[in-house]
C-alpha cells in the first residue's frame, strides 16, 4: 500500500495527540494534591478553637483550623462508631444501606444491594492514581482488606489497659446478659506515651511522609482516643486540674418530656448515670479523663502535623479531620454517644487546602457524608455518582452563608433527626417527636413538638426526612440495647441474623 504525505501527516498527527493526551492525563495526575486524612474517635466539639468548654486544651487542633476553615454544627449519619464510619466510607446513608448498627468491615459490601458494587472513599482516590496508605481505626475496625496500598493496620481493642479497672466494672446496674461489658473507666495509665497504639500510628505515618512518591498520596490516621476507656498518662490529667472543671450543663428531670423510643434508646445502664457522677463525686473526674485524652490526641495530630511542614508535601497536602459522632458528658442523663440530641449528634470537621480560606468558621449545618464528595472537588477529580452527600467546597469558599443547609442523622430504622436553621426535629419510628429551638434553648431542655405555634416549622422539617429507610442489613448487629436488637428482630423477621459484633464502649 502506498502511503501519501497527506496520510503520514494525519498518522503523526494522531500519534502526537495521543502523546500529549497520555502525558497530560500523567501530569494531571502527579499534580493533584495530597491527602491527609485524619480521623478522632469519639471526639465531641469540647475544643479550643470551638467553644473552649471546661478550659479545654487543644492548640494543634486550633492552629489546625486557623489555617483552613472549621465547621461548628457539622453531625454525623449515626451516633455509633460502625454505621457513622460505614456511611463516611461508602457515601451512603444508613437509611439507604440498612447499616444501622455494628458491622465487621468486610461485610459492608457483602450482600446489601445498595453497597455491594460501592467503591470506598480511599478506593476512589486509589482507582484515580494515587498511592493510598492507613493506619488505625478508620473504618470501625480498620479497614476491608485491598482498600490501602500500604496497611499499617490497627492494634485490637482500646488499649493498653491495667490489670484492673480504676474506676468502673463495666456493667453498672445492666442485666449482664442483656446489655454486656462495656470499656467504659478513667484513670492515669500508662506511664508514656510511647506505650500508646495512637503514638506509634503517628510513627508509622511520619515515617511515611518522610519518603517519596511517583505518585499522589492518600494518608489515613484513625486515632483510638478519647474512646473509652479514658485512659491516658497522668501528665495530660495534671494538663486539667479539678478544680478548673465545668460539668455539662444538666437538668435531673431532663427527660420527663421525651418520648418513650427516646427513653428506650437511651436506656444504658451499663454506663454512668449522671445522678451517680453526682452523687459518687466522679463526675469532674470523668471529665478531667475525657479532656485528658484529647489533650493527648492534640499532642498527637501536632507532631503528624509538623512532620507535614517539614516535608515536601507541606503546600499540596488536603487536610480534613474529623470524628465519628459527638459524647455526651453527663448530657441528657449519662455519658456515652447513643442519641439523637444535639451532644450526641455533633462532631468536629474541618478541612484545609491551598484553595481555601484560612481562619473561617461556618455555623450553618454540615453533615460528615460530605466528606467524600468534598475532597474529591478539592482534589479535583470527577464527582462519583453513588454519593448522597454533597460537597461544601462552594460552602466554604462563599462569602453568604447556606441558610438551607441540613444535616440529617438516623439512629436504627425510621428514627431520625435533622438540624435545620435555629431547629432540631427528632421523630422516632412510631411517630412521636422532639423539636428544640437552638436559639433560646441550646441545651435542648424543653420539648416543644406539641405546641401548635410550632407545627409548620415541623411539617417543613419532615422534608428532610429520608423517603427510603431500608431495612436493618443482616450482617449489621447490635450487642447491647434491647430496644435495637427487638426492633431488627421485629422488622427483619424472627430469622434475622442475631450475631453480635463486639464494640467496647
Amino acid at each position: 500500500m502506498k502511503i501519501t504525505n497527506k496520510f503520514l501527516v494525519l498518522i503523526l498527527i494522531i500519534m502526537f495527540s495521543v502523546t500529549k493526551i497520555m502525558g497530560q492525563s500523567k501530569s494531571e495526575v502527579s499534580n493533584k494534591p495530597n491527602v491527609l486524612f485524619i480521623a478522632v474517635d469519639d471526639l465531641n466539639t469540647w475544643l479550643g478553637c470551638l467553644n473552649n468548654y471546661s478550659g479545654t486544651k487543644t492548640p494543634n487542633i486550633d492552629r489546625l483550623a486557623a489555617q483552613g476553615v472549621l465547621f461548628s454544627n457539622a453531625h454525623c449519619q449515626a451516633p455509633l462508631c460502625g454505621p457513622s464510619r460505614a456511611s463516611i466510607m461508602t457515601g451512603l446513608r444508613p437509611s439507604t444501606t440498612g447499616i444501622y448498627g455494628m458491622i465487621s468491615d468486610e461485610k459492608i459490601r457483602s450482600d446489601n444491594p445498595a453497597t455491594k458494587a460501592i467503591t470506598f472513599l480511599p478506593e476512589y482516590f486509589k482507582n484515580n492514581g494515587y498511592h493510598t496508605m492507613g493506619i488505625g481505626k478508620l473504618f470501625h475496625d480498620f479497614a476491608p482488606k485491598g482498600v490501602f496500598n500500604e496497611e499499617g493496620g490497627r492494634e485490637k481493642g482500646f488499649g493498653p489497659l491495667p490489670e484492673k479497672r480504676f474506676v468502673w466494672d463495666g456493667f453498672g446496674t445492666s442485666d449482664r446478659k442483656n446489655y454486656g461489658r462495656t470499656s467504659t473507666d478513667w484513670g492515669a495509665f500508662p506511664e508514656r506515651d510511647e506505650q500508646m497504639p495512637d503514638h506509634q500510628s503517628v510513627n508509622w505515618t511520619i515515617e511515611r511522609l518522610n519518603k517519596d512518591y511517583e505518585k499522589p498520596f492518600f494518608m489515613g490516621l484513625g486515632f483510638l482516643r478519647p474512646h473509652v476507656p479514658l485512659y491516658v498518662p497522668q501528665k495530660w490529667f495534671d494538663m486539667h486540674p479539678l478544680e478548673s472543671i465545668q460539668v455539662a450543663p444538666y437538668l435531673s428531670d431532663d427527660l420527663k418530656d421525651v418520648p418513650q423510643v427516646g427513653l428506650d434508646i437511651n436506656n444504658l445502664p451499663m454506663m454512668p448515670s449522671t445522678e451517680w457522677a453526682i452523687e459518687s463525686g466522679e463526675w469532674k473526674k470523668i471529665i478531667q479523663a475525657y479532656l485528658a485524652c484529647v489533650s493527648y490526641v492534640d499532642y498527637e495530630i501536632g507532631r503528624v502535623m509538623e512532620a507535614l511542614e517539614n516535608s515536601k508535601y507541606a503546600k499540596n497536602t488536603v487536610i480534613v479531620l474529623w470524628s465519628d459522632h459527638g459524647y455526651r458528658l453527663g448530657q441528657k442523663g449519662t455519658f456515652a454517644k447513643h442519641g439523637l440530641w444535639d451532644s450526641a449528634t455533633k462532631a468536629p470537621l474541618l478541612f484545609v487546602a491551598p484553595n481555601l480560606p484560612k481562619g473561617k468558621v461556618i455555623d450553618t449545618p454540615a453533615e460528615m457524608l460530605s466528606i467524600y464528595p468534598t475532597l474529591l472537588e478539592l482534589c479535583g477529580l470527577p464527582a462519583y455518582n453513588r454519593n448522597e452527600g454533597v460537597s461544601l467546597v462552594n460552602t466554604m469558599i462563599n462569602t453568604k452563608p447556606d441558610n438551607k443547609a441540613y444535616a440529617l442523622t438516623t439512629y436504627g430504622m425510621n428514627n431520625h433527626s435533622v438540624k435545620l436553621g435555629r431547629y432540631r426535629l427528632i421523630q422516632y419510628e412510631d411517630g412521636t417527636r422532639e423539636l428544640y429551638d437552638h436559639k433560646i434553648d441550646p441545651n435542648e431542655f424543653t420539648n416543644l413538638a406539641k405546641y401548635s405555634e410550632y407545627q409548620k416549622v415541623i411539617k417543613k422539617m419532615l422534608d428532610y426526612f429520608p423517603k427510603m429507610n431500608e431495612k436493618w442489613d443482616d450482617n449489621s448487629a447490635y450487642n447491647f440495647q434491647p430496644y435495637f436488637v427487638k426492633q431488627k428482630e421485629r422488622i427483619n423477621g424472627a430469622n434475622a441474623n442475631k450475631s453480635n459484633v463486639n464494640e467496647t464502649h
